[in-house]
């Protein structure tokens, strides 16, 4: 693997903390004060600036250093995560996101903004006021009483008193560390450091005695070694870890420094790092037994194993200088720990196998992952697509040269049938992803309209594990953008003015994902003054869209904020004004294969609800024949198929047919009419209707002349090889070779309600 892949990996990396990132911080800014959480966002930026670091990415390491030194603020609480700090901080997350991104793709952002933000950062940091405000959100750290100190050049103390378990409080010094010794100046600031290991860090092969070695060549030191925790051998597991330390460190290195000697070990520890007020004395020489001023000689161990990460040896030899006090404790411990190891082993060779059944158990249910190249994945969608396709051609000349339909040919194009499915389902959901990820950079467009706006927003969302073929995740970025800007431009009122209607001054948008009937619903709704019928009709009538006396109902209207160029804003800016938004929405939608509904109540807001397929590659369908033309329905609108008999009939109005079922009058719709097939009605007694719903609520029975079978289909876009064809929402190849058209089945069912749709377009597509 060369120097490019890893770095590709890198940033592939870099995206999943980045939404680990801005997703706690959004908890954060929701409430949330799990002390998890804020570790979890502090590690995302820790493992970004880690990682430029090694690729010499200079500009994103310094942001992110800064951005990181604020958040261990929080994290040890010296920092109160207000909403002004985590408004502070989701800026931040932007611009680690641009740098991130110009570090990959080249180009440059905004260095006013990011030294801004910089300022501001370190602001934070020092409890100083951010530039602007009255003073730094700081939280007051409680005083430590203060205690008198004993001279760090103590005289041999007397024998160290022992717990109730007889072992013994261990006190070391590093004060002979020979030249990697520091010698301080008196005036150094103290520093208080508790470091417990957890399991994980000796597991990991990391060492707590190479981490204490290194930390005293930042300066002078003194170490309370706590073996209060170490049960008895009944009850000592060998593989955990029992030790602390409370440490005293004198040094001008600073904290970044002491915490740079734990940077690959700090998650797998409980470490905190305190710096003493003048006169306040650590704890690491306080406490119950004295202190005891033992040198620790370290240098003993192999040059090779220096670093913080390297591997020790299980044996180490104490240099011959200890106390006999230190000597004992330690010896009593290792015994302890060999004593329970090999008890360990002992119980493990009895218990292999169940250990071992119990461990592979543990490993299929973590489950594993791998990152595969996207163009790989496509090509492979488009071989089973046309696997498909060939399957259903050999079927059908099968079917047409047995007429018995009983040869061993056919039940193997049974099984092989069945295969195809399993192999597509299974493909499918390889590309199948969250719609997460999409929502998540819906986060920081708010936030950026908000500022420009100057509107107090607050954006939640809800089924983000919604899951939805990546082909349509990746286009639904834009659309989404539009609207939101939309939502808070025009739909949101002023904080003023919302407080003058008794709303809260902070608006709401809600964004949600869901599946219905084999698709996605995504719907986009606002608590603001909702759709300005009046205003948006009469600039229809200023832009010669309809006519002055037109008679249009509010959902017409409403949908006149869809037609190119239309805009109602007063005067052009940066986010309005120039008529270029929604009509792109509904392209983009149009070309998914969607559609898009909105409902608005004055005064209360509006809902703008979006319907897009699971997947662009395939489909179970319906095959009818329709004027002897075939035509796919989509399975997933289909509730039931009838057989219309005279008595179930009723004529309504002039043109206008009624089917009864099951006491209940349903309009029937005659297919070959509205897609202007033939010129007049057929005999729906001699057809066969089919019970759909639509998305815009209610029930229609769609009328075919016959069912040829159903079966699932691959979807070919129409738009893309011949042309938008209204009522049409792609073609597929079928079995006997032909091209069969796919049915909208809202759009015919809204132009059965009087909407307009170029009927002769359907008809040129397959005449």
């Amino acid at each position: 693997m060369d120097m490019n892949e890893i770095k590709e990996i890198f940033f592939q990396e870099c995206e999943e903390q980045l939404a680990e990132l801005e997703s706690g911080l959004l908890r954060l800014n929701d409430g949330d004060r799990d002390p998890e959480t804020v570790n979890a966002v502090f590690r995302a930026v820790h493992s970004i600036k880690g990682g430029a670091g090694a690729f010499g990415l200079d500009d994103l390491v310094s942001f992110a250093h800064v951005f990181e030194t604020t958040l261990d603020c929080v994290r040890s609480n010296k920092l109160e995560p207000t909403q002004e700090v985590l408004k502070v901080m989701l800026k931040s997350a932007d611009v680690l996101a641009d740098l991130t991104n110009c570090a990959r793709d080249g180009g440059s952002v905004d260095e006013a903004r990011s030294k801004q933000l910089i300022r501001e950062l370190e602001a934070l940091a020092h409890g100083t006021p951010l530039p602007g405000a009255a003073e730094a959100p700081v939280a007051k750290a409680a005083a430590k009483p203060a205690a008198a100190k004993p001279s760090p050049a103590a005289p041999a103390p007397a024998p160290a008193a022992t717990n109730d378990q007889g072992f013994v409080p261990v006190a070391f010094s590093f004060d002979d560390f020979g030249d990697d010794a520091v010698a301080e100046p008196a005036a150094m600031p103290t520093f208080e450091i508790s470091f417990k290991p957890n399991a994980d860090l000796y597991r990991k092969g990391n060492e707590a005695t190479l981490l204490l070695r290194d930390l005293s060549r930042l300066g002078e030191m003194s170490i309370l070694c706590d073996m209060d925790s170490l049960p008895s051998l009944d009850g000592l597991n060998p593989e955990d870890a029992y030790f602390s330390w409370k440490i005293s460190l004198r040094t001008d290195k600073g904290e970044d420094a002491i915490r740079g000697v734990f940077e690959f070990a700090e998650w797998d520890c409980e470490l905190s790092v305190a710096e003493l007020a003048e006169g306040e004395q650590p704890v690491a020489v306080e406490g119950d037994a004295p202190m005891q001023a033992v040198p620790f000689d370290l240098s003993i161990l192999d040059e090779e194993h220096e670093h913080p990460l390297g591997v020790v040896e299980e044996e180490e030899q104490i240099a011959a200088g200890e106390r006999e006090a230190t000597i004992t404790a330690l010896e009593t411990a290792s015994n302890v720990l060999n004593l329970a190891s090999a008890a360990a082993k002992a119980a493990d060779a009895k218990q292999a196998p169940a250990a071992n059944a119990a461990s592979a158990q543990q490993a299929a249910a973590a489950g594993q992952t791998i990152r595969v190249d996207l163009d790989r994945v496509d090509r492979l969608i488009n071989l089973v697509g046309e696997l498909v396709i060939n399957q259903a051609m050999l079927s059908q000349s099968v079917i047409e040269n047995d007429a018995n339909g009983t040869s061993s040919i056919n039940m193997g194009l049974e099984e092989l049938q069945q295969l195809t499915r399993e192999i597509q389902d299974s493909v499918m959901a390889i590309r199948a992803q969250p719609v997460k990820p999409v929502f998540q950079r819906m986060a920081r467009t708010v936030r950026e309209i908000a500022d420009i706006t100057g509107k107090s927003v607050r954006l939640v969302t809800e089924g983000e594990n919604t899951e939805v073929d990546k082909t349509v995740i990746d286009k639904l970025a834009e659309p989404l953008t539009h609207m939101i800007r939309n939502a808070v431009d025009h739909g949101l009122e002023m904080p003023e003015k919302r407080i003058a209607l008794g709303k809260n001054p902070e608006g709401t948008v809600r964004l949600t994902a869901k599946h219905r009937s084999g698709r996605i619903i995504i719907e986009l709704a606002d608590d603001g003054a909702g759709i300005n019928r009046e205003r948006v009709r009469q600039k229809a009538i200023d832009n010669d869209l309809i006519a002055a006396d037109a008679n249009l109902s509010d959902e017409e209207i409403d949908n006149l904020i869809f037609h190119a160029g239309f805009s109602t804003a007063e005067k052009v800016s940066d986010l309005s004004g120039r008529g270029v938004g929604m009509d792109v929405v509904k392209r983009s939608i149009q070309a998914l294969g969607g559609r898009i509904n909105i409902s608005s109540k004055p005064g209360q807001g509006s809902v703008f609800t979006m319907s897009l397929p699971l997947t662009l590659a395939v489909l179970d369908g319906m095959v009818v024949t329709v004027a002897n033309q075939t035509l796919v329905v989509p399975l997933t609108a289909i509730v039931e198929t009838l057989q219309p008999d005279a008595a179930s009939i009723h004529s309504f109005g002039a043109t206008q047919r009624l089917i009864s079922i099951r006491n209940s009058f349903c309009p029937l719709v005659d297919v070959g009419r509205i897609l202007n097939f033939r010129a007049t009605q057929a005999n729906p007694v001699e057809g066969v209707a089919l019970l759909v719903e639509s998305e815009g609520g209610g029930q229609r029975a769609l009328m075919v002349d016959a069912i040829q079978g159903q079966r699932q289909v691959v979807i070919k876009s129409l738009e893309a090889n011949y042309t938008h064809v209204p009522g049409i929402a792609a073609a597929t190849i079928l079995g006997d070779g032909r091209v069969a058209l796919i049915l909208d089945v809202d759009a015919v069912v809204a132009a059965s309600r009087g909407q307009p749709l170029r009927l002769e377009s359907a008809l040129s597509a397959v005449g």
